[in-house]
């Protein structure tokens, strides 16, 4: 059995206090708005008691679907290391980033200083030069493949966008990895689906991802950005495939979001007859500790 574990969107706090001209973009309306609301909504004690859990389970490998930041302060980025090695070392953590990570133009820079060794895939999975998404990374039965959707934009704004090349490459990655047996796990900040979030907040070019999926397929689909519980299906060659999201990893239990939690997928068997049971840990509405709050088979589907 292979156990991967999945948590986003952890928005490290707390902020360190910016310089005046980092604050001439749209961080000024971040700033405020984590000073009125998301500094009582993403607590770090939370986060930490959720690593520790997570930590317990000793998974096999550790997915991280984006957010590590709030408004990519050159500061903030300083922290985030020490974080991700919370999890493991950078061979046994995949990271894709999300919007917040690239909440301004400038911070797509800090992404190789700090975090290029969890977005490095394999290179004899065919990454390793050329732009780094998609990347591969093969651990046992399984096949991580990272997309960023991770794009700069203007006040208001949290899209995302994949975009021709990445969408090319991965229909490549996903039906060279299914033709050798492999259990294929897509990793992505936003949802490639329709949610009730807002226009503002969608995946732009989510039917051509889509569109990838129906014909390559995939065994699995992680992504965060909505920050709640998720379970959607697509459709893909051979049936439909599993497509889930978690709140954000720093939720305190009690606010207007669904509080902290992480997902274990444990997976069994081969190609063709792949078993992937979900288990998600996190805080109830009380906050009293980390426990198990649901789980649910995902392959064969219920």
């Amino acid at each position: 059995m292979f156990v991967l574990a999945h948590l986003t969107d952890l928005h490290i706090g707390p902020l360190p206090r910016p310089r005046l001209a980092e604050l001439a973009s749209k961080r000024v309306l971040g700033w405020l708005n984590w000073r009125r609301n998301r500094r009582r909504c993403h607590r770090v004690e939370i986060l930490t008691d959720l690593i520790a859990d997570l930590a317990a389970q000793r998974p096999d490998h550790t997915a991280v679907t984006g957010d590590l930041v709030n408004l990519a302060l050159p500061g903030e980025f300083a922290a985030t290391g020490a974080w991700l090695t919370a999890f493991g070392p950078p061979e046994d953590v995949s990271f894709v980033p999300g919007n917040h990570d690239a909440y301004v133009r400038t911070a797509v820079a800090q992404w190789d200083r700090h975090w290029d060794a969890y977005m490095r895939g394999d290179r004899e999975a065919g990454s390793g030069a050329g732009p780094r998404f998609p990347y591969v990374r093969r651990r046992g039965p399984v096949a991580l493949v990272g997309l960023s959707s991770a794009v700069p934009t203007p006040a208001f704004m949290a899209t995302g966008l994949i975009g021709r090349d990445q969408l090319a490459a991965v229909e490549t990655l996903l039906g060279r990895l299914g033709a050798a047996g492999l259990f294929r796990v897509v990793l992505l900040h936003h949802p490639p689906y329709r949610t009730p979030a807002s226009h503002y907040k969608r995946l732009v070019d989510a039917a051509a991802l889509r569109a990838v999926l129906a014909r390559t397929g995939a065994e699995l689909v992680l992504h965060g950005h909505d920050h709640v519980h998720a379970l959607e299906w697509l459709d893909g060659p051979a049936g439909g495939i599993p497509v889930v999201g978690l709140p954000s990893s720093s939720a305190a239990p009690g606010g207007h979001h669904q509080a902290a939690a992480y997902n274990l997928y444990r997976i069994e068997g081969e190609a063709g007859a792949f078993r992937c049971e979900a288990v998600s840990r996190g805080f109830t509405a009380d906050g009293v500790g980390v426990v198990e709050i649901a789980r649910r088979r995902l392959l064969p589907p219920d």
